[in-house]
């Protein structure tokens, strides 16, 4: 019979017993007790056999281990108890001991239960037998220095004793100390030779004897060398030896870590790992793991990738799909036959496409394949929550294409179609989509490629047509319709998260596929699928569920045509574990030891059962025999225990067994061996019963208990050390701390860590205690922490904790630091399903701590929260209030005026019930709801008002409201007197007359100014509940402004414009609005400060549009001019000269006009060259603009200058008609008719007179004269008709002169005067071409340059009251009459300075 061995590093242990009925569980507990009570017999018959068949000589101690008194007394030792010098001689030997031993009793522990089953069933006595080899030994082949076990498997009645024998000679334990080890337990009895030599190579013999007779089993053992590997190589463990051939069943096989129910989503991936320990480990040898999806077997592909070694066998599901939902069974070669182990997976709809969209289609297969069409077939997904599908549409692709082509327009109803035009010959795939309302699904695993050939033989089918339209290709017998409704569903307890389901299959199956089932909560409509593909079973254990929550179930059939209609529901369950024995305790330790007895302890069984657990039974034995001996027949319910009895220097080992209300669980793994001796050291003994707490990603918290054995004097700390996985151990603490708990932050997420805790005394460190069980830093999923708060309507101050899961044995076991609360009468306890709650009584500083809480018969499920002084205050402060209501303000009792001269008095509650009472007190009288007081509230908002319509001077008093809210009531007053009360009535005044006011005509917005881009002012309003009859009207100090366009009052605005702006528009402006329903006025007055705002916004505008400083020369001088979009000399400027202040003079003179400002140079000479700079500041900021006035530029200037210097003054000096003469003149014949006319000219100027443009001679007729060189006449007399014609007389000197030019119209007596065809002063001439006479030379003259001057904008409407006119800088001489003259021409000769466009 093959050992199973497990690896010493591994610290579990596998549990052979899983389920059993209840009268086989009574049946095991009968069995027990009837064991406890007749144990001391069958132990002393066992060690009577043992003691015969290995009594041998004593044994003498050789002389090369005479080295020390202690080396002789450990020599002895280990000589007179065979094995128990095993881990102090080898430790590799030990450990495999160990794992052997643990194999060999589980297996031993098997079958016990197996025979006590078979028990029952026959008689309790058995008939005589001899001795029979049920196993016989087998044959090993094995490497030098490595173990080999012998083993056989013995029947017979009464007990057969074995015998070992080698090469037909005894085998003696004891003539070599650790090399041979003989064991029997329950039947198997094992050989094992610990390191073979050469020489032990032989045939082995277990001779069987009982009182009826004896039988033989024989093995040969050969022992190899590796070649040329000296004996005492340290290469001999690092080489494999190579074996032809070894079969698969040779390896032993053992599963370790296994799968469990998996869960996964479409789309995603998932791997299965299963480790193993496999026996030999041989790295040609892989072992046989084969893994089958609901008994079909999977081969490897790009689904499904398959790989054993390195210690496990692992399964991953690349690419999930609905099809890889199933039951799993990992199936691996042995010895023994197979070991296998199953889990389900269950894979999930990925997220759909569109909201409310189907799952995608199953298993879509093609069959009946044609060379031109196939028939494609699938299963319909599950539908809990979507709509109905009402059909199916399927793709095709060519293999080796990635483009898919849909075969059908519409869906198709049924899950068939076939597929018609397919190419002979070449490969498809095939994949189908559902649809609903909502849309289509994702689409379904494609199938297996398929071959469009001829078939080999057809079934037979029939076509028929859906809607008339669409055929589908069935088989006769599937005109059957969905399949019934499934019949009655019965749920039942499994374990803490699953729930196994059963039901009757349909009456009317029609080809069924399989089943789909549902769960959902008690007390929720919302439904979710526990599977995902048809489940061809009437049972299923639906995994995944919420521990203690209560689920119901439904069943619904799937064939080809769909769903059928869901079956009843089962009745509700609530999801807890069934009934069993609890699992085997573990971490058996020795806590003290006064040589006649030891004090033992125990870690709790893993699994209760379901169960509370009641009872432990202790087992112990000689570390030398096999016979195991109980310890206790009463059973104890606490985890310690004192064995009495012991003898002093003897190792012995314990087991544990647990009981519970199923019966007495499986025994734990026996303990190491612990030797009875007395503890005598002066520090303590170990810490026992490691725990964890409240573990989370990054910390957890370790209890511990005190050590039993103290020493020398009392235990004052501990010291806890941790490793983590991988890592050696290292102190957490420094110093030692009094408390037995520890909380350990700063852990790795998901890190696996072990601790030990040393307790400290006077004397020093004493031992580490036992290692604790390795901890995972990782919250459980759904962890909740303890939630403080206080009860809103008791005012308690509680601690209340929910937990993520329950079993129907847990129990919430409250701390306080970490000390268990038991009947403290200051707190309460109160527990709920998953929620427990902890209120204090009275608290007070005494309550403050770490409380934390524990479920019990959970995995870890525990929580903590510190009640630090400043909460406690701040609850108790809460508390108070809460059990001496008042009802909340936010805002305490206030007053506003209202429009109407009205005063609302009102305050805020932050909250409020209907059934809120209230009353208003003012000076001590109540004051109810009546026309003049109005007095309302409102819930929702909280607010409490009361309105005054007639405030007046004896409203001055103090209000109070005062407000009942059930056991709840508060009050606000409002001291209104004095010089509040006098603001509070002037107020409602104003708003009282405002109101008055707003009833007519008025302005909404009163007077202000606003300055435009372009810098007009203006005056602005807004006037409201105005019609067409109003009457608008502008003033100024008391004076109408009459503008061209009345304002427009039906607009809601009106403007006065005020345009080039400056000092004199200061002055008090007034807007009066009336019609026949009233009148309103606004002031505003524009002076002060008011005035030099408005400057500074024109001035802000003006610079920054201000133009770049530009040269323009002058007869006077040279000029530098800034235009801007308006310049008034209000504005603030500065003109600089080599940064230099320049103030007005005679030589530099500052002015400007209304488009610009300029500085002018007098006569300018050198010192005036250099850098000009002018400076427009506003409120704000300073505008700077510059002219570099030196070099070229200053030369052309000034030459510029002096020229029209010169011709100034010859225009100044040269000839020119004053004036005198008219534009036209009539006249009767015979008349005289006289030209006279005044000419200046310095000096005197020559005069002529022109007739048709020839000079016209002095003579009686026309008499010309010249007076004092001043007056100049031309008389001519009687004239006559001839006489008409164009005159000119031309009056010029050295430096120049001009023409002047009348038309002379002579008409006979009798005729009417020729009306005039040219303007004049009532001249009435002919029209004459006027020309210069060409004999007379025309002396030059020199125009007078006119300065660029840039236009304003004319603003509308414009004012009738006194507005600023632009003046010319050059005055125009005036003259009494406005001849037609003509200017002498001169020689032209310009310099014009650049005159930039305007900004």
């Amino acid at each position: 019979m093959a050992t199973k061995v497990m690896h010493f590093n591994q610290k579990k242990h596998v549990s052979h017993i899983s389920h059993h009925s209840s009268h086989t569980t009574k049946h095991v507990v009968k069995e027990h007790s009837s064991r406890k009570s007749s144990s001391k017999l069958v132990n002393q018959v066992q060690h009577t056999h043992a003691t015969e068949a290995m009594a041998e000589p004593a044994y003498t101690v050789p002389a090369f281990r005479q080295r020390s008194a202690d080396e002789i007394e450990e020599y002895q030792r280990v000589s007179s108890h065979v094995g128990k010098g095993l881990a102090s001689i080898q430790m590799e030997l030990h450990r495999m001991r160990v794992a052997t031993k643990t194999q060999v009793e589980n297996i031993a522990i098997k079958r016990e239960v197996q025979e006590m089953m078979h028990k029952k069933m026959t008689s309790s006595t058995e008939t005589d037998k001899a001795p029979d080899f049920l196993v016989a030994l087998r044959s090993h082949t094995v490497w030098e220095k490595t173990p080999v076990k012998l083993f056989c498997t013995v029947g017979g009645h009464p007990r057969p004793v074995v015998k070992w024998y080698k090469g037909g000679k005894p085998v003696d334990p004891l003539s070599a100390p650790g090399k041979y080890k003989i064991e029997s337990k329950y039947g198997v009895h094992s050989l094992i030779i610990s390191r073979c030599m050469v020489s032990d190579t032989a045939e082995y013999s277990a001779v069987a004897t009982n009182s009826h007779g004896s039988t033989t089993s024989k093995a040969s053992v050969t022992v190899k060398r590796p070649a040329g590997g000296a004996y005492g190589s340290c290469q001999l463990f690092g080489q494999v030896p190579h074996l032809t051939v070894i079969h698969h069943s040779k390896l032993e096989i053992t599963m370790l870590d296994r799968f469990g129910v998996s869960f996964g989503t479409e789309g995603g991936s998932i791997s299965l790992v299963c480790t193993v320990v496999v026996v030999p480990d041989l790295p040609n040898v892989p072992p046989l793991a084969q893994w089958y999806r609901d008994d079909k077997l999977l081969k490897a592909g790009k689904l499904a990738e398959i790989k054993v070694g390195g210690g496990a066998a692992t399964l991953t599901l690349p690419h999930l799909a609905k099809d890889d939902e199933g039951l799993y069974t990992l199936r691996m070669w042995t010895k023994d036959g197979t070991t296998e182990h199953s889990a389900y997976l269950f894979v999930k709809d990925a997220a759909p496409s569109v909201a409310g969209a189907p799952g995608a289609p199953i298993s879509v297969k093609a069959f009946d394949i044609n060379s031109d069409y196939v028939l494609v077939a699938w299963k319909p997904p599950n539908t809990t929550n979507e709509a109905a599908i009402t059909g199916y549409f399927v793709d095709k692709r060519e293999s080796g294409s990635a483009t898919w082509s849909q075969c059908n327009d519409a869906p198709v109803q049924i899950c068939k179609y076939p597929v018609h035009g397919l190419s002979v010959g070449h490969a498809y795939h095939f994949r189908v989509r559902a649809v609903n309302s909502a849309g289509i699904s994702r689409p379904s695993r494609e199938s297996d490629k398929v071959t469009a050939l001829d078939p080999a033989e057809r079934e037979r089918l029939q076509v028929i047509k859906l809607d008339g339209k669409h055929e589908v290709v069935i088989k006769d017998d599937d005109l059957e319709g969905v399949p019934s409704a499934p019949g009655h569903v019965v749920a039942t307890r499994n374990t803490k998260s699953s729930v196994f389901v059963q039901w009757d299959p349909p009456k009317h199956p029609n080809h069924l596929m399989g089943y789909y089932i549902d769960a959902s909560l008690v007390g929720s409509k919302a439904w979710f699928p526990c599977n995902h593909k048809p489940y061809k079973h009437t049972r299923f254990v639906v995994h995944g569920l919420t521990p203690g929550e209560t689920y119901v179930f439904r069943v619904q059939a799937v064939n080809v045509y769909g769903l059928s209609d869901e079956s009843q529901e089962s009745t509700p369950i609530a999801v807890e574990p069934a009934l069993t024995t609890p699992s085997a305790p573990h971490g058996i330790t020795m806590l003290s030891c006064d040589g006649a007895s030891m004090i033992i302890a125990w870690n709790s069984p893993k699994h209760c059962g379901g169960s509370k657990i009641n009872a432990y039974y202790v087992d112990k034995r000689d570390a030398d025999s096999l016979a195991w001996k109980e310890v206790n027949s009463a059973p104890t319910k606490t985890r310690t225990y004192t064995v009495d009895g012991l003898t002093e220097g003897t190792f012995y080992e314990f087991k544990v067994q647990a009981g519970n209300l199923a019966g007495v669980g499986v025994p734990s793994a026996p303990s190491t061996p612990l030797k009875c001796e007395a503890w005598t050291y002066a520090v303590p003994g170990p810490a026992y019963d490691l725990a964890f707490r409240e573990v989370r990603g990054d910390s957890l918290v370790i209890l511990w208990k005190a050590p039993v054995y103290t020493g020398a004097s009392a235990v004052t700390g501990y010291i806890v050390e941790m490793a983590k996985k991988g890592h050696h151990y290292h102190p957490l603490n420094e110093e030692a701390i009094g408390h037995r708990y520890l909380q350990v932050t700063g852990l790795e997420a998901g890190a696996e860590y072990t601790f030990k805790v040393k307790a400290v005394n006077a004397e020093g460190v004493g031992k580490a205690s036992q290692t604790s069980e390795p901890v995972v830093a990782k919250a459980l999923p759904g962890t909740q922490e303890i939630q403080c708060g206080v009860d809103e309507d008791t005012g308690d101050i509680f601690l209340s904790f929910e937990a993520c899961e329950i079993s129907e044995t847990s129990d919430f076991a409250w701390s306080k630091n970490y000390k268990e609360i038991s009947d403290c009468p200051r707190v309460a306890i109160e527990t709920k399903g998953k929620h427990s709650k902890l209120t204090f009584v009275n608290p007070d500083v005494s309550d403050l701590g770490a409380f934390s809480v524990v479920v019990t018969d959970t995995d870890g499920v525990s929580a903590s929260h510190t009640v630090t002084e400043d909460a406690l205050n701040t609850m108790l402060e809460l508390s108070y209030n809460i059990r001496h209501p008042i009802v909340p303000l936010k805002h305490q009792l206030n007053y506003e005026v209202l429009e109407k001269g009205h005063v609302r008095f009102w305050l805020q509650c932050l909250k409020m019930s209907p059934a809120v009472t209230y009353r208003f007190i003012v000076n001590d009288k109540e004051v109810t709801s009546s026309d003049s007081h109005k007095i309302s509230h409102d819930v929702n908002t909280g607010v409490i008002q009361m309105t005054v319509d007639h405030f007046s001077k004896a409203s001055e008093a103090t209000y109070t409201v005062q407000i009942h809210d059930g056991r709840a009531k508060n009050q606000s007053s409002l001291v209104l007197v004095g010089d509040v009360f006098k603001a509070a009535l002037k107020e409602a005044e104003f708003q009282r007359l405002e109101h008055i006011r707003k009833q007519g005509p008025h302005f909404a917005e009163y007077l202000s100014y606003h300055v435009d881009e372009d810098c007009t002012v203006l005056l602005v309003c807004k006037v409201a509940n105005v019609k067409k009859e109003t009457v608008f009207h502008w003033f100024k100090d008391e004076e109408e402004i009459v503008l061209e366009t009345p304002p427009n009052v039906m607009s809601g605005s009106v403007a006065l414009p005020i345009s080039l702006f400056s000092r004199k528009d200061q002055g008090h402006y007034k807007a009066k609005l009336s019609d026949d329903r009233g009148k309103d006025t606004s002031v505003f007055d524009i002076s002060g400060q008011v005035f030099d705002d408005i400057i500074n916004a024109i001035a802000h505008i003006a610079g920054s549009s201000a133009s770049e400083l530009v040269l323009q020369c002058t007869p006077e001088g040279i000029r530098l001019q800034c235009y801007m979009k308006y310049y008034t000399e209000e504005i603030r400027t500065a003109w600089l000269h080599k940064d230099s202040k320049i103030s007005s003079s005679e030589k530099m003179r500052i002015a400007g006009t209304a488009e610009m400002a300029w500085m002018q140079i007098r006569e300018p000479s050198e010192k005036e060259k250099g850098h000009y700079s002018i400076q427009i500041m506003d409120a704000t900021k300073s505008h700077t603009r510059t002219f570099d006035l030196s070099g070229q530029a200053y030369t052309d200037a000034y030459e510029e200058y002096l020229r029209l210097k010169a011709a100034a003054f010859a225009e100044k000096n040269r000839g020119r008609v004053v004036g005198g003469l008219p534009d036209v003149v009539t006249i009767m014949e015979q008349k005289t008719l006289s030209l006279t006319c005044t000419v200046w000219g310095d000096p005197s100027p020559e005069v002529s007179w022109f007739k048709n443009e020839n000079e016209v001679v002095s003579t009686e007729h026309a008499k010309i004269t010249l007076e004092a060189n001043k007056f100049a006449s031309l008389t001519i007399t009687a004239v006559t008709s001839e006489d008409s014609g164009k005159y000119s007389i031309n009056v010029r000197n050295k430096y120049g002169g001009e023409f002047v030019e009348i038309t002379v119209s002579v008409y006979k007596q009798g005729e009417s005067p020729p009306e005039p065809k040219m303007g004049g002063r009532g001249a009435t001439p002919a029209p004459l071409a006027s020309k210069t006479p060409a004999k007379t030379p025309t002396p030059a003259q020199t125009p007078i340059p006119q300065t660029p001057t840039p236009s304003l904008k004319s603003p509308t409407p414009s004012l009738r009251s006194p507005t600023p006119t632009a003046k010319s800088p050059t005055p125009t001489p005036k003259s009494p009459t406005t001849p037609r003259r003509v200017k002498s021409p001169s020689p032209a000769r310009s310099l014009k300075s650049p005159t930039p466009p305007r900004k």
